[in-house]
Parts: C-alpha cells; sequence; structure tokens
C-alpha cells in the first residue's frame, strides 16, 4: 500500500470535488476495454446485422459516445469535461462468441478522462445486452477496465498485463 491520501476526501474524511482550478491544461486521453461474451450465433446476428432491435453495434456506438459526454452527470465527482474526440470501436470475435469494446476519450483540459472512457465502453456493452438478451439472456459482460492514458502530471501510463476478457 501506498501513502498516497485519497484526493477526493477532504481533512474530515467527507468527500468532495477535487479543486482543479490551479492545474495546468494538457492534452489528455484515455483507452478503457470492455468485452461481451455471447454465442457465436448472436456475434454472427450482429456481424450480419439480422438483430431484431438494429442495428446492434451502431446504436452501441452512439451510446457509449453519449455517455462519455455525460459521465459528469452519472458520477457526482466528475467534473464536465469539453471532450475533444470519443471513438468507440468493436471487435468481433465469432469462433469464441466475444465481442471486445475499445473507446478512446481525449481533452485539452486540466484533468483526465479516464472515467469517460471506462463509462463509454460500459455503456457500449450494456447496450449490446440491451439489444440481445432476448437471443441470450446468459450473455455476459466482462473486463471493463483502463488500459492506456497519456497527459496530466503523471504523464504516460499502461497497463503492463492485458486481462481483457
Amino acid at each position: 500500500m501506498t501513502d498516497q491520501k485519497f484526493t477526493h476526501l477532504d481533512a474530515e474524511g467527507s468527500a468532495h470535488m477535487v479543486d482543479v482550478g490551479g492545474k495546468s491544461s494538457s492534452a489528455r486521453q484515455a483507452i478503457a476495454v470492455a468485452s461481451v461474451q455471447t454465442t457465436p450465433e448472436v456475434v454472427a446476428k450482429i456481424s450480419a446485422q439480422a438483430v431484431a432491435k438494429g442495428d446492434v453495434l451502431a446504436v452501441a456506438r452512439v451510446a457509449g459516445i453519449m455517455a462519455a459526454k455525460r459521465t459528469s452527470d452519472l458520477l457526482p465527482l466528475c467534473h464536465p469535461l469539453a471532450l475533444t474526440k470519443v471513438s468507440v470501436d468493436f471487435t468481433l470475435l465469432p469462433e469464441q462468441g466475444q465481442i471486445e469494446i475499445r473507446a478512446l476519450c481525449a481533452v485539452q483540459g486540466v484533468t483526465g478522462v479516464e472515467m469517460e472512457a471506462l463509462t463509454a465502453v460500459s455503456v457500449a456493452a450494456l447496450t449490446i445486452h440491451d439489444m440481445c438478451k432476448a437471443i441470450d439472456p446468459s450473455l455476459q459482460i466482462n473486463g471493463i477496465q483502463l488500459q492506456e492514458k497519456t497527459g496530466g502530471k503523471h504523464g504516460h501510463w499502461q497497463r503492463k498485463h492485458a486481462t481483457h476478457g
């Protein structure tokens, strides 16, 4: 355990929003990932755009982008950010019945975008679940995690060992 203190707690231990007013603006970026585990048949239907509710990946992409933009409305201590980029991409692994989700969020600002990237992949995965639950009610969402971040005081960080999936 390190001697780092929790920045979202005041001297009395109460939660508060961190004051970032004195920090320098810099280009910041974060990449998060998640995985959806289903059946090869469901992945084939998604790929062929043959799911009754519509184009699963298009809807999940838009949902992820919208979620990144609304992160501060969902997480009480997050600062509202003027995002400069949000991308949500999918890799279909039909043989394994998996869909890998990757979100990249960027900002020019005084605080990072990790929570926005994590929110984007989470909501994209939930959207896939919602659109495919009638076909596979046992569908699972796995491995939601931050993969990489750049910018800010701590510079570049990357997960050493991927535990995605």
